[in-house]
């Protein structure tokens, strides 16, 4: 199935780009969402009232293009009813802890014992622990704000072919950074174990290692 517009019998690209910035969330108590929010450590962004009783909060998470907004007169969906809301991580046990260690309510970290287990709210399905070898895009952990929008943490360490441009290579944050230099690291410590021999040139191995990584190439033994 194409993925490009359509016009008659031809494709063409996209000419304007087109950025994900903004989920809007439907909550029934503005200010107990901006302190569960708030007590996440996201970023206030804004926070406007008008005379007509709209009022437009935004947060962002750490390391996040896509911001959230709530408020009142901004959506007609029930509160709680958002679901599904991905944040990726490159450590969830990490991730894990913070909520933990910031009195969030939220689930051990598992995998999928069948497909799709992560979205179901009653947990069938799920296996305890994180994927094997951790493999990318396969452990997760879920929690809820206090309405019930449902969020989604899922650990992402190396991307699947063709997801990110190898030429513009980016982390959002010096953890994600520290990361992956982390994973270059193990991954060349067994290259030195295989070839048998310090590897003088260890920069370009772990520059090659973690553009390949988050571009979905394959990886340098």
């Amino acid at each position: 199935m194409s993925t490009e517009p359509s016009v008659g019998n031809e494709t063409r690209p996209p000419i304007v780009d087109m950025k994900l910035e903004v989920v809007v969330l439907p909550v029934s108590d503005v200010e107990r969402a901006k302190e569960f929010y708030g007590r996440l450590g996201w970023r206030l962004d804004a926070d406007f009232r008008f005379d007509n009783g709209f009022r437009i909060v935004q947060y962002t998470p750490p390391g996040a293009g896509c911001s959230i907004q709530f408020g009142t007169k901004i959506s007609p969906a029930a509160p709680g009813s958002a679901q599904g809301l991905y944040l990726i991580v490159s450590d969830i046990e990490a991730a894990r802890q913070e909520l933990v260690d910031r009195r969030v309510e939220v689930s051990e970290v598992f995998h999928s014992g069948t497909p799709g287990a992560q979205f179901q709210p009653n947990g069938i399905g799920r296996i305890g622990g994180p994927a094997p070898q951790h493999a990318s895009y396969g452990s997760f952990a879920t929690f809820n704000d206090p309405d019930g929008n449902g969020w989604l943490f899922q650990e992402v360490t190396a991307r699947l072919p063709g997801r990110i441009d190898p030429a513009i290579i980016t982390f959002a944050s010096t953890n994600d950074l520290e990361r992956a230099l982390r994973r270059a690291e193990a991954a060349h410590g067994e290259h030195e174990k295989r070839t048998g021999q310090r590897d003088a040139d260890w920069a370009a191995w772990y520059a090659t290692y973690i553009v390949a990584e988050q571009s979905g190439n394959k990886l340098p033994v």
